[in-house]
């Protein structure tokens, strides 16, 4: 698995802050890992560029980070910023049910 790419922009303290950071809990290197993984990179790549940071957890090395987010099933996409705090759960190859859970696009019928 590649390490995650981060973007972000200057903020206007001169600091860098992603305006959408996210973390990804996977368990391992499992074909719904990696799906998630690269299902995520390319959606924030096509609709976030330049505006993302991504934080990819692996349960199976640090198992104690799952309790901060209450993670309960993997593969969970975490939305930290801009808050609230959202979760998506599942391998993110449903684009429209990613976006509209990061709050890029709204629910469309």
């Amino acid at each position: 698995m590649k390490e995650p790419k981060s973007s972000s922009k200057p903020s206007s303290s001169g600091a860098t802050v992603p305006a959408y950071q996210l973390r990804l809990y996977v368990a391992g290197q499992t074909s719904k890992s990696l799906a998630a993984f690269n299902n995520l990179k390319r959606i924030c790549e096509t609709h976030l560029a330049g505006q993302y940071r991504i934080e990819l957890i692996d349960l199976l090395k640090t198992p104690q980070l799952a309790a901060g987010d209450q993670i309960l099933a993997v593969p969970t996409l975490v939305r930290r910023l801009p808050e609230p705090i959202k979760k998506i759960i599942g391998d993110l190859s449903n684009e429209e049910r990613v976006l509209v859970g990061l709050d890029v696009q709204p629910l469309t019928d």
